[in-house]
């Protein structure tokens, strides 16, 4: 599984054209895909019958879809796009994935309700400025010990649109304790990575986890 930041296709550029699923200028994302045998969850804006969103497509090596619509949006953002419906959860290796997208992560009833979907894994895909780095550990820490899961964010790493000069980057891994298992540096192109292990169901039906 490969994390993108938020709207990472584009940039965090509100401006920019809806990306349809069947772009086949996302055939190198599939073909890469289908070699390394992954499954990749990109940014990227999209349109269809219930408005313009700021979203998560699913890409594999059979092609790419729609997976979650951002619920939580910024004033700039609502100014074009409309709030998703409802959580996700996608199932990859028997493993339930949560998806989130930035401001998604600091509401408290979006982890709840995803989690009520049934998730082993919250994962987000993030852009902060440098100056609010340390929110997205503070979150991601919450998340953890809050449901019992580890906690993944790729965070936006260089300058982007929207006024963001210099981006929080450190794209990193939380453990279900609150452990950081590992952290990418400050510069773009960098990587976090870790193993997941199931190990046994605490009380409570939440599981306990290593990197």
């Amino acid at each position: 599984m490969v994390v993108f930041p938020e709207l990472s296709l584009t940039g965090y550029e509100l401006g920019a054209p809806a990306v349809d699923p069947g772009d086949e200028r996302l055939v190198p994302i599939v073909d890469a895909c289908a070699a390394a045998g992954a499954v990749a969850l990109v940014g990227a804006p999209t349109s269809d019958a219930d408005g313009e969103h700021i979203s998560v497509l699913a890409v594999d090596g059979d092609g790419a879809r729609l997976l979650y619509r951002k619920m939580w949006l910024s004033a700039a953002e609502a100014e074009r796009f409309a709030p998703g419906p409802s959580p996700s959860v996608l199932t990859v290796d028997g493993w339930r994935l949560g998806v989130a997208i930035c401001k998604d992560t600091g509401v408290v009833d979006h982890a709840d309700a995803t989690a009520a979907c049934g998730m082993d894994v919250y994962v987000a895909g993030v852009l902060d400025s440098a100056d609010d780095a340390t929110i997205q550990g503070a979150r991601a820490r919450r998340i953890s010990e809050r449901h019992g899961v580890w906690v993944v964010v790729a965070s936006f790493a260089g300058s982007t649109g929207g006024g963001y000069e210099r981006t929080a980057a450190r794209s990193r891994i939380w453990a279900p304790d609150g452990t950081l298992l590992a952290s990418a540096g400050l510069g773009t192109g960098r990587i976090a990575r870790a193993t997941l292990v199931r190990t046994p169901t605490r009380p409570g039906g939440r599981r306990r986890g290593t990197g």
